[in-house]
């Protein structure tokens, strides 16, 4: 993780608890109002009407299902047809090479966001990510190797990421910090949301290959769309941006840790946590084909069955974990809470003997991500280091869910393979591994000051 250094503000802080500064610590009131985002009007939140949540909501959901449904379903059948015997690399190369890649947009696409001066808004990456969905599912239907098949999985990633930087940073710009949570979850459920959505349409067209990567991208392009056509984004002049220098482009990438310690600490938990829903999400297809005996053609069912039950749990308690949030005004210990029982759900997958306690772990990380999703990005916007700087700084703690997606599939061949017999893979290690990364990131929240 990298610093931010930007030289149209003050010289940063030292530590958190230097009153009146990016770092300050006090309510998330206070912190917020230190330079409002360019988007509101004399330091006003727009807020909002429902109608918009629901446009906002389903770019973000359709984006998840263009993105997951290839990670969780379709790669899979896609590198299990190029070569069965060496599906599992073949996956794990597509993943984390496309992975790295989003690694790289994400602060990029979110620096130019911030400095965009459209007359139509800064938030534009929607449009760029509608254009990449529909590059990278033909493609990838259309690949003959691995090489062209990981080029598709990158133009889909740079597609998801271009969507989220928009979503996350549409979230701080448009409203107050006492009416995230709503939107919070909505962003943070777009993923299992958007799979199990996906996964339900793949199922439809199970017998081809070619329908199921299509029809998510085109509803993540539509979708996009929709939201870019809907959002009441206020332009920014040229004079509202600040001169780029040397150092302002190298903290694209990066926040001082040490500066704004609370920030550091969150982004270290969000990839750790991350890290166990990558590696659930990523191998769950193989894990049901390899453990549980089921047959490529037989797997689809399967995966969107536990991705429904994972989806409706945390549906159910998203919307009441957010909502008691913003009433308590805390977040902290929603996060850890939510940390441990995805712990929980990962270690009873790691002991799953068949389908049906395999269903029962999915509710209880489901059950988890509900909780942690609806809080999660409400969080982080409260510890922004610059306001002025939104998308720059959301997109670095999304780095850390970006970075989790690669790391798990660089060693998740070297987890697998962990006291395997011929023609076994040991998911138990994965899985394992993955809980006590979730148990890690819940004790790094603890020592965040700025958000209670």
């Amino acid at each position: 993780m990298t610093t931010i250094d930007s030289s149209s503000s003050s010289e940063p802080p030292t530590s958190d608890e230097t009153p009146g500064t990016h770092g300050a610590t006090g309510s998330a009131d206070e912190n917020a109002l230190q330079g409002p985002p360019a988007s509101t009007v004399d330091g006003e939140w727009q807020n909002p009407r429902r109608g918009f949540l629901f446009f906002l909501g389903m770019a973000a959901i359709a984006g998840g299902m263009a993105q997951l449904v290839p990670a969780v379903l379709t790669l899979s059948l896609k590198a299990n047809a190029l070569d069965p015997e060496n599906a599992t690399t073949i996956l794990s190369t597509v993943v984390a090479i496309s992975a790295a890649f989003g690694l790289v947009a994400a602060p990029a696409f979110d620096r130019v966001s911030d400095r965009i001066t459209w007359r139509g808004g800064r938030r534009r990456p929607l449009l760029l990510g509608a254009l990449l969905f529909l590059i990278g599912a033909p493609l990838s239907y259309a690949a003959a190797n691995t090489v062209t098949l990981t080029l598709a999985g990158i133009f889909t990633t740079l597609g998801f990421t271009a969507v989220t930087v928009a979503c996350t940073a549409i979230l701080a710009d448009q409203y107050s910090p006492d009416r995230r949570g709503p939107a919070s979850a909505v962003i943070g459920l777009a993923m299992p949301v958007g799979a199990v959505v996906g996964l339900f349409i793949a199922q439809l067209v199970s017998g081809s290959l070619l329908a199921q990567f299509l029809l998510p991208a085109g509803i993540g392009s539509l979708s996009a769309l929709l939201l870019a056509a809907r959002l009441p984004d206020r332009a920014i002049t040229r004079a509202e941006v600040p001169t780029m220098k040397v150092r302002d482009l190298l903290g694209t990438f990066w926040v001082n840790p040490l500066a704004h310690p609370s920030f550091g600490w969150a982004w270290w938990s969000r990839l750790l946590i991350f890290f166990g829903v990558a590696a659930v999400q990523a191998y769950q297809a193989f894990y049901l084909i390899i453990r549980l005996g089921y047959s490529p053609a037989e797997v689809s069912g399967a995966v969107f069955l536990s991705t429904l039950m994972l989806t409706g749990t945390a549906l159910i308690f998203a919307p009441i974990a957010g909502k008691i949030s913003d009433r308590v005004g805390r977040r902290k210990p929603f996060v850890i809470a939510a940390a441990l029982i995805f712990a929980v759900g990962l270690t009873i997958v790691t002991i799953a003997t068949d389908y049906s306690m395999f269903l029962v772990a999915m509710a209880v990380v489901g059950l988890g991500q509900g909780v942690y999703f609806a809080v999660d990005l409400a969080l982080i916007s409260e510890i922004l280091p610059d306001k002025s700087n939104i998308a720059k700084d959301m997109g670095i703690m999304g780095l850390a869910s970006t970075l989790a997606s690669s790391v798990v599939p660089a060693i998740a061949p070297l987890l697998l393979a962990i006291g395997a017999a011929d023609g076994e893979q040991n998911f138990s290690a994965l899985f394992l591994t993955g809980a006590i990364a979730g148990l890690l990131g819940a004790a790094f929240i603890i020592p965040i000051k700025q958000v209670r």
